[in-house]
């Protein structure tokens, strides 16, 4: 069993974050050291540790937080000029929260990578 992060009570509200969405699948929230005008995570309510963790059983899952990282960019409006959407997979890719994340970076131009 995947040891419980800090994402898992700020999914069930134990400790305050600026949550943009939640549903029964998903929980995104603005990211605390933004790295653009919006910066917002997405995160399962399930806790899956990395991308190497993920099973057929979560396909229906990640492809609801791509829909969901859609709307949200939407409501923010950056759907027009354009977001990245990054998950990091270990240590070496900057993965500090060792619970799948998705971000989704926008607001202004973010060039060819971020840095």
């Amino acid at each position: 069993m995947a040891e419980e992060t800090i994402f898992s009570k700020i999914i069930r509200h134990e400790i305050p974050a600026d949550i943009v969405f939640q549903d029964d699948k998903v929980t995104a929230f603005r990211d605390i050291s933004p790295q653009a005008p919006t910066h917002i995570l997405i995160i399962p309510n399930k806790l899956i540790p990395t991308v190497n963790h993920v099973t057929e059983q979560d396909e229906q899952l990640l492809g609801h937080m791509v829909i969901v990282a859609a709307n949200i960019a939407k409501q923010e409006g950056i759907d027009e000029s354009g977001y990245r959407l990054i998950m990091n997979c270990n240590k070496d890719a900057g993965q500090e929260v060792f619970h799948i994340h998705m971000h989704l970076i926008g607001g202004k131009n973010l060039g060819r990578l971020i840095g």
